[in-house]
């Protein structure tokens, strides 16, 4: 019988993300014997094993791995090219695989989540919140969520600026009593740190408006990309924390943080949507990216309107 390696691949992408045979047969309206036909096709035709087998679990293995987020990239673009040569409309479906900082993990963005999950339903959602930099290519994410100063990305790579965060001073009000309530912006020079390596923070910043600067050194005491951690510190009175109001508003209602100088201390970072460049995007990940930009005022609160693309 003679396979047609198209239709194989498309049989091995959807078994490697429902991780099932059974369930992939199914979905194609196949027989579980045909599908395991069409992998072991591409697996012949590739001389190595893509898939483990037991009688529980289907996982990938390491060169099945590479070649699922490579194939997955390559037929979703050649389903947007067929659709945008038809003019017509691909729904989105599939897995979205993508990285956020760990504040995603917050009630306003769930709201999002669930939005979306609602209007696009055949989407799944798989959300990495380590903290750390990912290889969108190599360990086949589908898009970053990235807050970022300034773009220093991989060649290939594309970032969407999505909002603009403004992350305020503060501390709590224990810290503040031990520590001297700071009367002056230059009266921060020596205060306890608790620095987010996500944003460019050193040990020294100019602080201030625009015709009053000054330059304070603080004491680093916890360097951290967890948000949480640092939030949690800030409670425990360890220090000050640059942190986006947004994020800690029961906090400050409750009294349980203070903004220092809300009136003049602040600094900005952008959110950007970081993804591999190709020139037709996945219709999961382009819907994905316009939720972001039309609902980051929903998320962010006093966040600045999304940019246009």
């Amino acid at each position: 019988m003679i396979m047609d390696t198209m239709i194989s691949l498309r049989v091995f992408c959807l078994v490697a993300e429902l991780k099932s045979f059974t369930a992939a047969a199914r979905r194609l309206n196949l027989s579980p014997a045909m599908v395991s036909k069409h992998v072991m096709h591409l697996e012949t035709r590739l001389g190595s094993r893509l898939l483990n087998r037991t009688s529980r679990s289907v996982t990938l293995t390491e060169p099945g791995a590479l070649y699922f987020n490579q194939t997955r990239q390559m037929l979703e673009g050649l389903d947007e090219l067929e659709a945008s040569i038809g003019n017509v409309t691909v729904a989105p479906r599939g897995t979205l695989k993508f990285s956020a900082p760990v504040w995603a993990a917050s009630s306003g963005f769930v709201d999002i989540l669930a939005e979306y999950n609602q209007r696009y339903p055949d989407v799944s959602l798989d959300m990495d919140l380590s903290g750390r930099i990912t290889n969108l290519v190599d360990e086949g994410f589908d898009l970053a969520l990235r807050a970022m100063s300034s773009e220093r990305l991989d060649p290939g790579l594309v970032a969407r600026p999505l909002a603009t965060i403004e992350f305020r001073l503060m501390a709590s009000p224990d810290y503040l009593r031990r520590s001297g309530r700071p009367q002056s912006i230059a009266e921060l020079n020596g205060h306890a740190l608790l620095r987010y390596n996500g944003i460019s923070i050193s040990e020294s910043l100019l602080l201030g408006g625009h015709n009053d600067r000054h330059k304070v050194t603080f004491r680093n005491v916890l360097l951290s990309s967890n948000e949480t951690l640092l939030h949690l510190a800030a409670l425990r009175g360890m220090g000050l924390v640059f942190l986006p109001e947004w994020l800690v508003d029961e906090d400050l209602k409750a009294g349980r943080l203070e903004v220092v100088f809300p009136e003049t201390l602040g600094i900005s970072n952008t959110l950007h949507a970081v993804y591999p460049s190709r020139k037709y995007l996945s219709a999961k990940v382009r819907t994905f990216i316009d939720f972001i930009v039309l609902r980051s005022p929903k998320i962010f609160g006093f966040a600045k309107q999304a940019f246009d693309r």
